[in-house]
């Protein structure tokens, strides 16, 4: 790290004091810029002044700014399901990671897009790995928009909605159903053999280990008006089915097969 002496820094308050532009008084005193931006902005704290914050920076929930309900709504369910937060020593803020398949190129889509909603002012990438894509954004404040995260896996701890994140699901309960869906859930054809004829049905699945999760999924199709079982596979009671014929078609209307 350069270590500027008191001279030069005083005298780039002075300029910057006098109206000189952050990049003119870079220049002028061969100071990096970003060193510039900061002295200005800890001389405006001191002196009492109006601190402008990037829109980047702002939170929904410590600032106040404005959230993309139905797009949050989706991007909870999809969180849920297949996505994780991750802070690594090497980047100063964390990230959070949306792992979607390559054979649903349709849903990449949207998640990213429902990302670009909730977070307007962060720019968003997409990481290849084996057969998916790693969907990310960056953001100090990912932990207070999504209080689950936490050590280990979602199946292995508690996973509660705080009020709040309640309070949007029940105002957009199909958004939430459709992220649960495209992450962990499908739409499946069946089909069954009665007096030597073959007939075919559809039915959705969703699929998780967590007891939570699958509770929040089926507490809100109860809400929308659709039927459920819980379909165990073996021991494993992971599955719930959605199978009546007027229930596939509200999901139809709603969410449709993965694309």
């Amino acid at each position: 790290m350069e270590f500027h002496s008191l001279g030069v820094r005083q005298t780039a308050l002075s300029m910057l004091r006098g109206g000189a532009r952050n990049a003119d008084v870079a220049r002028h005193l061969d100071v990096p810029l970003g060193t510039v931006s900061y002295w200005k902005h800890i001389d405006r704290c001191k002196r009492g002044e109006p601190v402008a914050i990037r829109p980047s920076l702002l939170c929904p929930r410590c600032d106040g700014r404005a959230l993309d309900q139905s797009a949050y709504a989706y991007l909870l369910g999809l969180y849920l399901g297949d996505g994780h937060i991750s802070h690594y020593v090497k980047h100063k803020v964390p990230s959070l990671m949306i792992t979607l398949d390559n054979a649903w190129p349709g849903i990449q889509d949207e998640a990213e897009a429902a990302l670009q909603a909730v977070f307007p002012h962060n720019a968003t990438c997409r990481v290849r790995t084996a057969g998916a894509q790693n969907i990310k954004v960056y953001f100090k404040h990912l932990p207070c928009l999504f209080p689950q995260h936490g050590p280990g896996r979602k199946h292995e701890r508690r996973i509660v909605l705080e009020d709040w994140q309640q309070e949007i699901v029940d105002a957009h309960p199909w958004a939430f159903l459709r992220g649960l869906i495209h992450s962990d859930g499908c739409r499946v054809t069946n089909w069954t053999v009665r007096n030597g004829k073959r007939y075919e049905y559809p039915r959705y699945f969703f699929t998780n280990k967590s007891d939570d999760i699958r509770k929040l999924c089926t507490d809100t199709l109860t809400k929308v008006g659709v039927r459920w079982t819980v379909l165990a596979r073996g021991s494993d009671p992971f599955n719930v089915s959605v199978a009546r014929k007027d229930c596939v078609a509200l999901m139809d209307a709603h969410i449709g097969p993965k694309y």
